[in-house]
């Protein structure tokens, strides 16, 4: 059982219908299009798309970050361990924050503060939500160094975020995050930084904690390689919309959206030395003048009269499964063959 009395395997986040715009000189960009999915106690949820595709934004409204002005939530509900943190006050929203669930940012060396020790940030956190004095927080941030694999951690916890490496920093930040002992951890592009062995070693760290905590964990990426085998489920974002939702093997065998088709196709692969590798065609598109219809249709090898009309719903492609797309079924069956004449 979590810290917050949900059990494994049941909702612990119940994203609803979630909207979000930015208003700006320029016009209103509508980054966030009525999004929706949940994450169980113990589940991970990757959430893939393109830069600009909606990821960061939702998951700063589901932690409470969000810039407003410029960034306003405009519709829908955000339901954590059942209480919606939308119709929650800026105070118990903070206690929600850090305590219950906690996010691992991107760039570990801006997200710490460089003129404290990492020890000094790490024991602050038990300082302020626990009461400790300085004292005993200093030891709970050794042992959290140590549980991350920090080597040396008791004569480091002196150093400053500058004295460590990339891999060694976003260590730090997962303690930070792990420091309370959340329900829910939001890790957004936690790897982007790090060379291929360091990323691995990042993830397998994330999964062990996972499993040891059974917490729930929503993955922020574009790398398509990073979630294969920690993900259980996979929600692909464009234009702020979810366009598909699949179990992750599922999703990678036989995807059911062309958008999530072009990512996979633009994989390097062992086996394909010497061929053309796939780019899907255009940009995404601007966010204060999405396309009618279907956003990704000028992009869409697959597109047709309907898809630059009417906006597709989320249709059931299979068992726990869906897809954003009009011709779900024709891109299961034939998308590649298709793909492959749009090289």
């Amino acid at each position: 059982m979590t810290n917050g009395g949900v059990r494994h395997g049941e909702p612990l986040l119940d994203v609803r219908d979630l909207r979000v715009e930015f208003r700006t000189r320029d016009g209103v960009a509508r980054a966030v299009n009525g999004v929706s999915y949940t994450v169980a106690a113990g589940q991970t949820l990757a959430v893939l798309g393109e830069s600009g595709s909606g990821k960061s934004v939702t998951a700063q409204a589901v932690m409470g970050i969000l810039d407003s002005p410029p960034g306003f939530v405009t519709g829908g509900e955000i339901l954590f361990q059942g209480r919606d943190l939308l119709k929650l006050g800026k105070e118990e929203r903070r206690k929600v924050r850090g305590a219950r669930m906690a996010m691992i940012f991107q760039d570990a060396l801006s997200s710490l503060n460089p003129v404290l020790t990492v020890g000094a940030q790490l024991g602050e956190m038990f300082e302020v939500h626990e009461g400790m004095s300085r004292k005993k927080a200093r030891g709970r941030a050794v042992e959290l160094m140590e549980r991350v694999g920090i080597p040396a951690a008791r004569e480091r916890v002196g150093d400053y975020p500058h004295q460590f490496s990339g891999g060694m920093r976003q260590r730090i930040m997962i303690a930070m995050a792990l420091a309370l002992r959340p329900d829910l951890i939001i890790a957004d592009e936690p790897t982007t930084a790090l060379d291929v062995t360091v990323q691995a070693q990042v993830m397998d760290l994330l999964a062990e904690l996972q499993r040891e905590f059974t917490m729930g964990l929503i993955l922020i990426t574009h790398d398509l390689g990073v979630v294969a085998d920690v993900a259980d489920t996979i929600a692909v974002m464009y234009a702020g919309r979810i366009v598909e939702t699949a179990p992750v093997h599922q999703l990678y065998k036989a995807p059911a959206h062309p958008y999530t088709r072009g990512l996979l196709e633009s994989i390097p692969r062992l086996g394909h030395k010497g061929r053309e590798l796939y780019a899907i065609k255009g940009l995404p598109p601007n966010l204060t003048a999405i396309p009618p219809g279907c956003a990704f249709h000028p992009r869409c090898p697959l597109a047709r009269d309907i898809c630059r009309t009417d906006p597709p719903p989320l249709y059931e492609a299979g068992p726990d499964r869906a897809s954003a797309c009009h011709f779900w079924r024709e891109t299961l069956d034939g998308g590649k063959e298709i793909f492959d004449g749009a090289r």
